[in-house]
């Protein structure tokens, strides 16, 4: 059974940089309205597609920190 991990982008160019990264890393990632992201994959892929999120912001550099909420990956700027 495929599990659809939805992600939030603060922006819609963080939403494309996150598509192109998870494209690269062979996740069926598609976008959706506005910052959205559906990600296609397997019944565990949830903690496989958090740890390439943690991944990519570390990358990028960005001050971004994904959290997960009922379901849902937020990729937020941290409160300060």
């Amino acid at each position: 059974m495929s599990d659809v991990v939805h992600i939030k982008a603060a922006r819609i160019p963080d939403r494309d940089r996150l598509l192109a990264m998870l494209s690269s890393r062979g996740y069926d990632a598609r976008p959706l309205n506005g910052v959205d992201i559906d990600v296609h994959g397997g019944s565990d892929s949830s903690p496989r597609i958090y740890g390439a999120l943690e991944d990519a912001v570390m990358a990028i550099g960005d001050p971004f920190v994904p959290i997960k909420h009922e379901g849902v990956i937020y990729l937020r700027p941290p409160v300060g």
